[in-house]
């Protein structure tokens, strides 16, 4: 029960593969019978098929290869995760990127103002919104 669902470029990614394959083997096969046209003595429609079964054949690897490109540059990215220190004593706060490890309320490196230790007291995430398409 915990399948997680497919998102919609997954999905047109696949009908697309379906399709480019189909293409590919119809393709295939008008290459097939493009030899069998050329045994039996008529270069006429062996040649015809002979190009569409190339043409076939080179459109639908070059789809094939197109779709692989645009599936590889829809890479998620992760926003970045940071880290706010406060000092306790004199109020000193610093930003700095998340490290394996930090929690809240865990006390770390001694403040650059009063020596004191300072203490994590928020971790998150920035979200940087998308404007328009």
């Amino acid at each position: 029960m915990s399948r997680t669902p497919q998102n919609s470029a997954t999905k047109i990614s696949s009908f697309v593969l379906i399709i480019i394959f189909i293409g590919l083997a119809l393709s295939l096969s008008a290459l097939m019978v493009a030899l069998a046209y050329f045994g039996s003595g008529n270069e006429v429609l062996a040649g015809y098929f002979l190009l569409v079964g190339f043409l076939g054949v080179a459109l639908s690897t070059y789809v094939l290869f197109q779709t692989r490109r645009r599936i590889m540059r829809l890479k998620i990215e992760v926003p970045p995760v940071t880290t706010t220190i406060e000092c306790r004593k004199c109020g000193f706060k610093s930003v700095r990127e998340f490290q394996r490890g930090d929690y809240i309320f865990k006390e770390v490196e001694p403040c650059q103002k009063c020596n004191d230790k300072m203490l994590i007291t928020a971790i998150y995430r920035e979200v940087k919104e998308k404007l328009g398409p």
